[in-house]
């Protein structure tokens, strides 16, 4: 099955050369370079870290976007276009096909973080550019398994990919919501709060933490602890399998 694995690995992974992909990550990447350029003559004071800042939040969100809307709208075209039904005919597992997207895509965002490490070297080259980049890269591959989840699961690109963005979004800001409940302004003993603030914690366990993934931090200040590079990494070994594994239970329970 290894060999079958590969093969689609490859296959995804020459589709995305030979289409507009790369046109694609190359205009986005001038558009927030240009805007990151345009903060930096508006800052008054820290312009560098200002540019920074900036450019490395927005090419964050550009290569998330980018990646996940390009999983969920070219595996629906293959739903759509009775492609998947063409290949299952043939001798080959629902599992080779599932881990043969996964593969393809995870050497797709692996390229797309490198390129946007690359773009930062100008102006934040340093160790903490390298975490950056690593951690961007596993940020990305949960986000691709994430996005096969949810195609396989709503078969429509716009739940799909809505469901995509709000988990990325709110795994990103949970942290601050936390900090924001737990303000004492904010405390109070009422039934409704402890409620809330219970349901979440709650989500907090659940969601990886992607604010302790790419943290600006490392380009302008100190750089990334071991710590953090672990549980990064622990994160991604915990998350791809149980995003695989969902995706793969209800892929054969809709094809069967």
């Amino acid at each position: 099955m290894l060999g079958q694995v590969l093969i689609i690995g490859r296959f995804v992974v020459l589709e995305a050369w030979r289409t507009r992909l790369p046109w694609i990550v190359v205009v986005a990447f001038a558009l927030v370079s240009g805007l990151s350029i345009f903060v930096k003559g508006l800052a008054i004071t820290e312009s560098s870290r200002v540019q920074i800042a900036f450019l490395a939040a927005l090419t964050r969100l550009a290569v998330v976007s980018v990646t996940s809307l390009y999983i969920v709208s070219t595996l629906a075209r293959e739903f759509n276009d009775r492609v998947v039904d063409l290949t299952l005919s043939l001798e080959l597992p629902r599992t080779a096909y599932v881990l043969g997207k996964l593969a393809g895509y995870a050497a797709v965002s692996a390229a797309l973080a490198a390129a946007a490490g690359l773009l930062l070297v100008p102006v934040a080259w340093g160790p903490g550019l390298v975490a950056w980049t690593a951690t961007l890269m596993l940020e990305l591959w949960i986000v691709v398994a994430l996005s096969i989840f949810c195609i396989i699961t709503f078969n429509q690109v716009m739940p799909a990919a809505s469901f995509v963005l709000a988990f990325y979004l709110l795994a990103r800001s949970i942290g601050a919501i936390q900090l924001i409940s737990a303000s004492p302004l904010l405390a109070n003993q009422s039934v409704a709060h402890r409620f809330a603030d219970g349901l979440l914690n709650a989500m907090a366990y659940l969601l990886p933490t992607f604010d302790r993934f790419t943290e600006t931090a490392w380009l302008v200040g100190s750089g990334p602890s071991t710590a953090g590079l672990i549980s990064a990494f622990g994160q991604t070994l915990v998350y791809v399998p149980l995003l695989t594994t969902a995706a793969l239970v209800d892929f054969y329970r809709k094809t069967l």
